[in-house]
């Protein structure tokens, strides 16, 4: 389809915002795909080319995270692969479950997430958490937020950084930076289903792919220099923006 350069330009700029914002503390969804759905795409191209770009910006930001060596792969690799699991069996599952049903649970997840880091001080050591073992972490929780991914999407970078805080009572610029490779993971394996199917718009992506990576470069330099409490309501405001958009929607 006929896309004009002033609205390729709008959607590089867009992305560039979603690219920064999802790499400080998810929801860049909450960006990219309303502004695909204004160029007239159908939905589920829509869904398929903002999972092409968004590949791009967590990609990127993991690429960083591991050359400044915040992140270690022999750390991340199981986790990784079972977020890729995860997603690709909800890909699967998503033909055969009904997604009105499970966007009934999301916003009481995000109510839940907002709760908790309103009364989360980054500061602290007392903060309620649970402290799950690595494997049940890495085998249960993992793959059950990327099959979310797979299904339905929205906020998968949030819940990965809340599940890590609550349950391995991670720090959370450490528990941020470990969500992005793990959200790369799920989006890649959306992403091969969406290109076997033929949905994706590649112009638009290409073009919205070099405005993640410029993001996901500005997010990852800005991850570690933000005040901790400065990241904490972030991340409380983007979980507002996604119950808002929520119940607009119902």
């Amino acid at each position: 389809m006929e896309i004009s350069i002033e609205m390729l330009m709008f959607l590089f700029a867009a992305s560039i915002v979603a690219g920064t914002m999802d790499t400080m503390v998810g929801g860049g969804g909450l960006i990219t795909l309303p502004s695909l759905m204004l160029t007239g795409l159908s939905p589920i191209n829509a869904l398929g080319t903002n999972k092409l770009q968004g590949c791009i910006g967590t990609g990127t930001a993991t690429f960083l995270l591991l050359r400044k060596s915040k992140i270690r792969w022999r750390h991340i690799r199981p986790l990784f692969i079972a977020a890729f699991v995860g997603s690709v069996i909800g890909t699967v599952a998503v033909q055969f479950i009904s997604q009105h049903s499970l966007s009934l649970v999301i916003p009481v997840v995000l109510v839940l997430i907002i709760g908790y880091f309103l009364l989360y001080n980054p500061s602290r050591n007392s903060n309620f958490s649970i402290k799950m073992g690595a494997k049940k972490f890495t085998w249960l929780v993992v793959p059950g937020i990327g099959f979310y991914d797979g299904m339905f999407g929205p906020g998968t970078g949030s819940f990965f950084s809340f599940a890590n805080v609550l349950l391995r009572r991670a720090k959370l610029v450490a528990a941020t930076a470990t969500a992005k490779p793990l959200n790369f993971a799920t989006n890649v394996s959306s992403l091969l289903v969406f290109i076997l199917f033929g949905n994706v718009v590649w112009h638009v992506g290409l073009v919205m792919m070099l405005g993640q990576a410029v993001g996901a470069w500005l997010g990852v330099h800005l991850l570690y220099k933000i005040n901790p409490q400065y990241l904490r309501s972030f991340v409380i405001a983007v979980c507002l923006l996604m119950l808002a958009k929520y119940i607009a929607s119902s």
